[in-house]
């Protein structure tokens, strides 16, 4: 089943994106693109060290000239960092050619996927329940004003998950 659009997934680190596009990809034949990979293979250098160097605004630029080049594509899975919704241009160009999946889980289901993750330079010095918490309800907003679907990962396995995104896109 080749789907002649593309699926974008969006939410907080941690929600389950990584691992639906995985799934998507294996047993949906869809191609399956990470962004945040994406742009550090061609900077170079870390998501964390991009931000560390040029600062999050670069990093956004770079974000939304991605999307916009991956509009060309078809029955791909698009896995976006946990801040790509927050630009309204981001997510003009994510419209473009795809239908928005919001995966959302609870601040103490984030916790316990990232808790021993070293790679998420957001949650440095956040990395509770309740600042995860606080960052979540501070994107909220902009995540379900992108969304066109929206799926709480929480304690389901991410068959489940995507069997219920598939029935939706």
């Amino acid at each position: 089943m080749a789907l002649d659009y593309n699926i974008v997934l969006i939410g907080f680190m941690g929600a389950g994106k990584s691992a639906v596009s995985s799934y998507l990809r294996k047993n949906y034949g869809m191609d399956r693109i990470e962004t945040d990979q994406i742009i550090a293979k061609r900077e170079q250098m870390t998501i964390s060290e991009i931000f560390e160097r040029y600062g999050e605004e670069y990093f956004r630029e770079k974000e939304t000239a991605l999307l916009t080049e991956l509009q060309n594509r078809k029955n791909a899975v698009i896995s976006c960092g946990g801040g790509a919704a927050l630009r309204e241009k981001n997510v003009a160009e994510m419209k473009k050619n795809g239908r928005v999946v919001l995966l959302t889980a609870a601040p103490e289901t984030i916790y316990e996927r990232v808790k021993n993750s070293s790679n998420r330079p957001l949650l440095a010095g956040r990395k509770s329940v309740e600042g995860i918490k606080e960052l979540m309800e501070a994107r909220r907003k902009k995540y379900e004003a992108a969304a066109d679907i929206i799926i709480k990962t929480d304690n389901k396995k991410i068959s489940e998950v995507c069997e219920e995104l598939m029935r939706y896109v």
